[in-house]
């Protein structure tokens, strides 16, 4: 069993509704049997998404072939769009908040509580006495 499990810093609740998109989407399609389980390729699909693996890292650990794993990623995000909400739902949603992050990218910002001045270092002045 590769190592992804470990290494990847996603909730447990994101990993289960993953796999249960993935074991949904098996049995509306008909799957008869895939290499990997609904768990094994949610782990996949979030080493993938999460940490950037590629395609041949992530075939050569899990013993399949690149080609399967684009299928296994691309089916996994077909099976996430079908969770999320539509345009209409997400829109009346974002009316009635005060600010959305639409993109969730994490701003990192070393700002925090420097309006007061408190958190600066005092300034000294050396020789400033005035002279007449």
């Amino acid at each position: 069993m590769p190592s992804h499990p470990a290494g990847l810093s996603v909730s447990n609740h994101a990993l289960t509704t993953l796999a249960d998109a993935l074991r949904s989407r098996r049995a509306e399609v008909g799957t008869r049997w895939r290499r990997l389980s609904a768990g094994d390729q949610a782990v996949l699909v979030l080493a993938h998404l999460r940490k950037g693996e590629a395609y041949t890292e992530l075939a050569a650990e899990y013993g399949i072939g690149t080609t399967t794993v684009f299928r296994y990623i691309t089916e996994a995000i077909e099976g996430l769009a079908a969770l999320a909400p539509s345009l209409q739902k997400a829109m009346a949603v974002i009316v009635a908040k005060a600010f959305v992050i639409l993109d969730g990218t994490l701003l990192c910002i070393a700002r925090v509580g420097m309006g007061s001045g408190r958190d600066r270092p005092p300034t000294t002045r050396a020789n400033t006495s005035v002279t007449e």
